[in-house]
C-alpha cells in the first residue's frame, strides 16, 4: 500500500535482529523467463537489474544472494554488480558448483584445458587465484571444493583424498591473498547431491568452514546433524532449499507449487537441529515465487516466532498486508488452496493418466475444485480496487486460472481417449475442447505478458510446461494427442456407470454401482451415451421405491448423466438390492444393480468414529478419536499440509526414539466400526520425508489394531524416490487380522520423530 509519509525516530536502535545469520535467495534456471525479461528491461544482468534485486532482498529482511548463473557471471559481466552489493550490504556467494568466487561460465570464457584438478591443477589454481583477488574486501561467501563441469559429479567414484587436497589448496590460496577477511569472507562447503557422499564417507573440513546441507531438490531435507551436535562444528550449519528445480523426475520451473506448510515443517526440522548459519532457497525465475519467498525469509528471521499457529495464519496475514484486511481471508485461502492443488502433482508431471476417470470420480473432482477456485478468485478480482488488480492478477488469479486450465486440458484428453475406445459420439467434441484449452493456455500467457501492467512483466511466463516426456523440458508446448471418430449416422445406446471402466451392453459382466450406505448417503451416477449421430429417446425404470434416478425419460444427442440416490426413509433394514433398467429404441435394455446398506447397528449418527463403506475406511490423520501424549513428546497438527487436508507430526522433532506400545510412546487412536472380519490392510499416507540422519535405519512408526503387539513400519524400506516425490506421498502398508465385525481401535505409535502422516486408509477388500 502506498504511504504518503514515513517517519523514522532519531538515533540507532536495535528493535529486532535475525536468528539465522545469512538469509537469501538463489536466482537459477533463469532461461528463458527471467533471462528474457532482464534483457528486455535492463539489457543484461547488470548493476541496474541487481540494484532492484538487492532492494527486494533488504525489504524482505534478507541479506544474501547467489546470483543468476546460466551463462552469466556476476563479477565478470558488470564490475559494478559487486560494488552495488557492497553498498547495499548484501552478501554475495557463488553456487554449489562454482568454487572460489568464479562463475561456471567463466571457465568457458577464460579457462584452458579440462576442468580436472588431477590433470590441470596449475591452470585451475591460477583461475581460482583471480577469483579471490577480484573479491577485494567485499563481504562474500566462498564456495570450496569442486564438482564436475556443468553441475555434474566430479568423478564416478567418491574420491575423498582428492577433494580433501583441493579444499586444502583452495584455503591456502585464500590465506595468501585475503588473510584479513576471515570474518567477511566466509568459506562454505555445499553438501549437494553426490558431495554429501564425501561427508558420509568421513571427509571433514576445517572448523571455520560452514557446512551447507541441502534438500533433495524437491523440498525434502537430506541431512541433519544429530540433535545437540551442530555446535560441535564452529563454522556452523546451513541449509540450501528449493522452490524450483531442473532435473529428475521432472523439471518444475513454470509456476509456484510450494506449500508453505511443508516448507515450515522441513525448515522447522532444520532450526531445531541447530542449523542457524544460513538459510538459502533456489527461487528459479524469482517472479512466480513472491509468496513462498516472503514466507521463507520471514521464517528465517525468527524461526521461534514462526510457530505452527503463526504459519497457519501467514497466508491471511500476508494477503491482508498486500491487499487490505477486507480481502485478506479470502485471498489467503486462494493461495493456500492453489498451492495445495499444485503440490499434489507438479504441472510438468501431469498427463492424461494422472487422475482416474473411473474411481471415486477423482479426475472430475480435481477439475471441479480448480475451476471453483478460479471462479471465486475471479469474483474477488472483479471487486478489488483498481490499484490492486495488477498485483492480484499475477500473484493470485493467473496461477489459479492457468493451473485450472492445465489440469482440465489433461483430464479432457483422458476423456477423449476413453470415449474413443467406447465409440461415443462426443469423442470429437472432447478433441475440440482439448484444442480450445491448449490455445487458452497461450492466451493466458499472452495476457500476462502484454496486458498485465502494460507489459511490465513480459517473458515471465514463457517457460514451457505442456508435453513433457522425460525430466527435461520440451522445446515448445505441444498439444496432447487426441483421437477423432467417423461417427455412424445410426443411433446406438451405451451405458457407463461410476466406478467402472467398462460400458454396457458391450461388457459381459453385470453393471453394478458401488454400494450405498446410510452413514455416507452417497450420490452416484450413470451415463447414457450415443454411439451414433442420430438422437434417440430412452426411459429409466427402478424396481424399488427407495432407489431414485433423475431423468426418468429423455433424449440423448451425445450423452446424458443420470444421478442415482437413495430415499433412506424407505429403505428396509439390512442389505437391499434394487435394479435400474435403461431402455431405448437404439439398443438395450441395460440393467444396473444397486445395493443399499442400512444395518441395525450401529445407528447412523450414534457412532463417533469411522465406519466401513465399500470395503474401506478413509481417515484424515487429523480426525483422531484420541491423541495421547507420552514421554515428553506429542502428536501435533500441521494445518493445510499435504494433498487433502492437514497432517500430524511429532513435537519436539529432536525427541529420542521410542518403543511402539510402551508408555513412553505417544499415540493417535481412531475408532472404527468394521462389517468385515479376516485380514485387512492398513495404508498410511505419509509426506515423502527422507531419512535425514547418517547411519540410521530409516524413520519408523508403530501400528496396531486393538490390543495386538504393534508392528513397526520403516517408511524408508523400498523407498522409490522418483515415484514418491513425483506423487508427493509415501504409502506404507501393514496387514492385520480382525476376529469379528464390530468396534475396533486403530493405533499409530511414535517410534522416530520426523514422521508426517496425512491420511490413513483401512482396506477390508
Amino acid at each position: 500500500q502506498h504511504k504518503e509519509n514515513v517517519s523514522v525516530l532519531p538515533g540507532c536502535k536495535n528493535i529486532d535482529q535475525p536468528k539465522v545469520q545469512y538469509r537469501g535467495i538463489f536466482l537459477n534456471d533463469e532461461n528463458p523467463a527471467l533471462y528474457g525479461w532482464v534483457n528486455e528491461t535492463y539489457g543484461g544482468f547488470n548493476h541496474e537489474f541487481y540494484n532492484q534485486v538487492f532492494e527486494l532482498i533488504l525489504r524482505l529482511k534478507g541479506n544474501y544472494l547467489w546470483p543468476a548463473m546460466w551463462g552469466k557471471a556476476f563479477y565478470d559481466d558488470d564490475p559494478l554488480n559487486a560494488e552495488m552489493a557492497d553498498m547495499y550490504g548484501v552478501v554475495i556467494g557463488t553456487s554449489h558448483h562454482e568454487p572460489m568466487g568464479r562463475a561456471h561460465v567463466e571457465w568457458e570464457r577464460y579457462g584452458e584445458g579440462d576442468w580436472n584438478y588431477q590433470t590441470n591443477e596449475e591452470v585451475l589454481r591460477d583461475f581460482w587465484i583471480e577469483g579471490i583477488k577480484r573479491l577485494k574486501d567485499y563481504e562474500a561467501t566462498i564456495s570450496l571444493a569442486m564438482r564436475g563441469d556443468g553441475d555434474e559429479a566430479m568423478e564416478e567414484d567418491t574420491n575423498v583424498e582428492l577433494l580433501t587436497r583441493i579444499v586444502k589448496d583452495q584455503r591456502e590460496i585464500i590465506d595468501s591473498i585475503s588473510p584479513g577477511n576471515k570474518d567477511r569472507q566466509i568459506q562454505l562447503w555445499a553438501l549437494y547431491k553426490e558431495v554429501q557422499d564425501y561427508y558420509e564417507k568421513g571427509m571433514r573440513v576445517p572448523d571455520d568452514v560452514m557446512l551447507l546441507a541441502a534438500d533433495d531438490n524437491w523440498g525434502n531435507v537430506r541431512l541433519l546433524p544429530e540433535p545437540g551436535t551442530a555446535g560441535d562444528h564452529p563454522g556452523g550449519w546451513g541449509l540450501y532449499y528449493h522452490f524450483d528445480y531442473v532435473g529428475g523426475p521432472r523439471n518444475y520451473k513454470w509456476i509456484n507449487t510450494n506449500q508453505v506448510s511443508r516448507t515450515w515443517e522441513q525448515m522447522n526440522l532444520v532450526w531445531e537441529h541447530g542449523m542457524d548459519r544460513m538459510w538459502l532457497v533456489n527461487v528459479g525465475d524469482l517472479k512466480p515465487m513472491e509468496y513462498p519467498i516472503s514466507f521463507f525469509l520471514d521464517h528465517a528471521w525468527d524461526p521461534e516466532k514462526m510457530t505452527v499457529e503463526e504459519m497457519n495464519r501467514y497466508a491471511e496475514n500476508w494477503s491482508s498486508y498486500q491487499f487490505g484486511e477486507e480481502y485478506g481471508e479470502d485471498i489467503g485461502e486462494f493461495l493456500t488452496k492453489y498451492t495445495q492443488y499444485n503440490s499434489r502433482r507438479k504441472p510438468e508431471m501431469l498427463s492424461p493418466e494422472t487422475y482416474s476417470l473411473h474411481y471415486f470420480n477423482e479426475a472430475e473432482r480435481v477439475v471441479k475444485d480448480y475451476n471453483k477456485l478460479a471462479k471465486e478468485a475471479k469474483a474477488v478480482y472483479d471487486e478489488i480496487p483498481e490499484d490492486y488488480k495488477d498485483a492480484y492478477y499475477q500473484l493470485v488469479l493467473f496461477p489459479i486460472q492457468a493451473s485450472a486450465n492445465l489440469n482440465e486440458l489433461y483430464v479432457t484428453t483422458a476423456k477423449n481417449r476413453w470415449y474413443a475406445k467406447q465409440g461415443r459420439a462426443i469423442t470429437n467434441e472432447m478433441a475440440d475442447r482439448v484444442v480450445y484449452l491448449f490455445e487458452r493456455d497461450s492466451l493466458l500467457t499472452e495476457e500476462y505478458h502484454n496486458d498485465l501492467a502494460d507489459g511490465k512483466w513480459n517473458h515471465f511466463m514463457s517457460q514451457t510446461h505442456i508435453g513433457y516426456t522425460y525430466w527435461q523440458q520440451p522445446e515448445k508446448n505441444s498439444i496432447p494427442e487426441t483421437e477423432t471418430l467417423d461417427v455412424p449416422e445410426k443411433a446406438d445406446m451405451g451405458v457407463s456407470i461410476m466406478g467402472s471402466e467398462k460400458w454396457w451392453p458391450n461388457a459381459k459382466s453385470e453393471a453394478k454401482l458401488p454400494q450405498f450406505d446410510v452413514f455416507n448417503k452417497q450420490n452416484y451416477y450413470l451415463e447414457v451415451f450415443n454411439r451414433g449421430a442420430t438422437p434417440f429417446s430412452y426411459s429409466v425404470e427402478s424396481d424399488s421405491e427407495w432407489l431414485k434416478v433423475s431423468g426418468a425419460t429423455g433424449e440423448v444427442k451425445k450423452q446424458e448423466r443420470l444421478l442415482v440416490n437413495v430415499d433412506w426413509d424407505k429403505v428396509p433394514e439390512g442389505k437391499n438390492t434394487g435394479t435400474i433398467t435403461i431402455s431405448s429404441e437404439a439398443g438395450g435394455p441395460v440393467t444396473v444393480i444397486a445395493e443399499a446398506f442400512n444395518p441395525t447397528s450401529p445407528q447412523a449418527g450414534n457412532f463417533n468414529g469411522f465406519i466401513e463403506s465399500n470395503g474401506y475406511v478413509a481417515i484424515e490423520a487429523e480426525h483422531f478419536s484420541r491423541n495421547v501424549a507420552a514421554g515428553g513428546t506429542e502428536w501435533i497438527k500441521v494445518p493445510k499440509l499435504g494433498r487433502t487436508k492437514s497432517a500430524m507430526t511429532l513435537e519436539p522433532v529432536t525427541s529420542e526414539t521410542k518403543t511402539a506400545g510402551s508408555e513412553e510412546s505417544p499415540r493417535l487412536e481412531y475408532d472404527l466400526h468394521l462389517f468385515s472380519d479376516g485380514e485387512v490392510e492398513v495404508k498410511v499416507y505419509l509426506s515423502p520425508t527422507l531419512d535425514y540422519y547418517m547411519d540410521h535405519p530409516g524413520l519408523r512408526y508403530g501400528i496396531s489394531l486393538n490390543n495386538e503387539e504393534p508392528q513397526v513400519v520403516n517408511i524408508h524400506e523400498d523407498y522409490n524416490w522418483y515415484e514418491l516425490v513425483g506423487n508427493s506421498i509415501n504409502i506404507k502398508s501393514s496387514t492385520h487380522v480382525i476376529d469379528e465385525p464390530g468396534h475396533h481401535v486403530l493405533k499409530i505409535w511414535m517410534v522416530d520423530p520426523g514422521i508426517v502422516i496425512q491420511k490413513i486408509v483401512v482396506e477390508t477388500g
